[in-house]
């Protein structure tokens, strides 16, 4: 197990031994709270975008469901026919250069797994750049849009927002609670009294301090072919190899089983690269992996090959909610 994993399997089930590292965290807590002060007080170099921009993040390390959240909100916007961009850091993507636009046709190694499955899926337009105040300055030079989500960037303050949405994973929640590198929070926990939408991945029903909202398996995708299958394609109880490389693995085998197969768990790390040699497993089974893995995978894939593909579906508050917040943002372009 690598010493990422071991950090945050630690993190998330508690280890005295990260009380040794608590001095640290009060410096990170410090770095990060002048950070947030000062982008409240309006300081820096803060790009202020001429369209409202809604920033999807967390304040916790590890796999919350953004993505899968990021293709709802896509979809919901543009049925009320709004034109949606995204910007994104690209986290692992090497381009020729930044900013740059991700194109469906493009490898995940070039775009980022994730940026190229939110294209793929939805062929919204992208923008990748660690500076995402760029990212949107290129994206609007490029197109007209009326909205754009940022991926991930709640940390990211050189970029103003319009609205915050925070996810939490449910089962794992905060954690130990205490801040990098003692705990996996970005940010201290209060932040999440300033953000404007909690939203709890795998909550059955709305908690007092935001909505909930689930990840719905909808079909296996064959990876050589494209084919789509429905959930019942595999017979129950078949062994199958699961490969996961987000931030929470388990959470995609418990998915596999609940679907009465025997997944046989090879975890890796978070945006893990891939080959067929790594993925030549034994015994001979039928191989399912995520939809984010799968980006990078096709070129190499057998075919037994599947992703599964699995769409969020938020509370019906927060769907309320969030068009409260659109009508608010856009009047003009909403009618109530």
């Amino acid at each position: 197990m690598a010493m990422s994993d071991r950090l945050l399997r630690a993190w998330y089930a508690g280890h005295p031994l990260l009380s040794l590292l608590r001095p640290l965290e009060c410096l990170y807590r410090r770095v990060v709270a002048g950070k947030r002060a000062r982008f409240v007080a309006g300081q820096g170099d803060i790009y202020r975008a001429p369209v409202p921009i809604v920033v999807v993040g967390n304040i916790t390390v590890g796999g919350t469901g953004k993505t899968p959240l990021i293709l709802w909100l896509i979809e919901h916007c543009q049925r009320h026919g709004l034109r949606v961009g995204v910007v994104s850091r690209g986290y692992g993507a090497r381009p020729a250069h930044f900013p740059w636009r991700v194109t469906a046709e493009q490898s995940a190694a070039q775009a980022g797994d994730e940026p190229l499955l939110i294209v793929q899926r939805s062929g919204v337009p992208l923008m990748i750049d660690p500076d995402r105040g760029r990212a949107v300055k290129a994206l609007l030079a490029s197109e007209s849009l009326d909205l754009i989500l940022s991926d991930d960037g709640l940390q990211h303050y050189r970029l103003a927002r319009d609205l915050e949405l925070v996810l939490i994973d449910n089962a794992r929640g905060l954690g130990n609670g205490r801040c990098l590198p003692a705990g996996p929070l970005r940010e201290p926990a209060e932040r999440l009294n300033s953000v404007d939408a909690v939203l709890y991945n795998g909550a059955m029903t709305d908690p007092a301090s935001g909505f909930a909202f689930a990840l719905q398996p909808t079909a296996l995708i064959n990876l050589r072919s494209g084919e789509r299958q429905s959930l019942d394609y595999f017979a129950p109880q078949q062994a199958l190899h699961a490969v996961a490389g987000i931030g929470n693995p388990q959470r995609f085998f418990t998915t596999l089983e609940t679907l009465h197969w025997r997944p046989i768990a090879h975890a890796f790390a978070d945006h893990a690269p891939y080959s067929a040699e790594v993925l030549n497993f034994t015994p001979s089974l039928p191989l399912v992996m995520t939809e984010k893995d799968a980006v990078k995978c096709r070129d190499f894939a057998a075919s037994d090959w599947w992703y599964l593909a699995v769409d969020a579906v938020p509370s019906q508050a927060f769907v309320r909610w969030f068009d409260q917040q659109l009508l608010r943002l856009l009047p003009d372009r909403l009618l109530p």
